[in-house]
């Protein structure tokens, strides 16, 4: 037995079973039609999305969650427990403060006009902060209270990412007559 076969067992096995076999006439094989090229239609502008999100006051400390006055304290345990489960998600990881928020800032707008009820912020936790919790997640919770359409935003569940995500549950436009 050669060093090559040592390593691979089975291709005497797979020699041994297609050695009776008889390839196909180049002209009886069956060529598959290539796949049809995606035309992307361009969307019209859309007007710039005004960046509101303030980094003041956000301090060192990340908000564990968020309920927007008036909101019933239920409204922020049926988040944590999945009544609504995330319809979209984004990952911020590896942006820096400005491109986080301005990246946010859109997400939320499209989730919204898109009539989402319940989107996932992925942040990170901030391993490398020293000892703190990360930038990002502090500023993130922050910019997250801050936005209008924010109702709430608890943590997310540990197989999820736990403290490194949060699930935030997005006011709903009421329906265009």
């Amino acid at each position: 037995m050669s060093h090559r076969n040592k390593l691979v067992p089975d291709a005497d096995v797979f020699r041994e079973a297609v050695k009776d076999v008889t390839p196909l006439k180049p002209c009886e094989r069956f060529t598959p039609a290539p796949k049809p090229v995606k035309v992307h239609q361009p969307f019209p502008p859309s007007p710039p999305i005004p960046d509101t999100l303030s980094d003041h006051g956000a301090g060192d400390c990340a908000l564990d969650e968020f309920l927007r006055d008036g909101l019933n304290r239920m409204t922020l345990r049926k988040l944590r427990r999945g009544a609504w489960p995330p319809q979209d998600e984004i990952d911020l990881h590896g942006l820096n403060s400005d491109e986080a928020r301005k990246l946010l800032e859109g997400f939320l707008h499209q989730a919204t006009g898109r009539g989402l009820r319940c989107v996932m912020v992925i942040h990170g936790k901030g391993w490398r902060s020293e000892g703190r919790e990360g930038i990002l997640k502090v500023r993130t919770r922050h910019w997250l209270a801050q936005h209008a359409q924010v109702l709430a935003f608890c943590d997310a569940p540990a197989n999820a990412g736990g403290g490194g995500a949060v699930r935030v549950l997005l006011k709903v436009a009421p329906p265009r007559a």
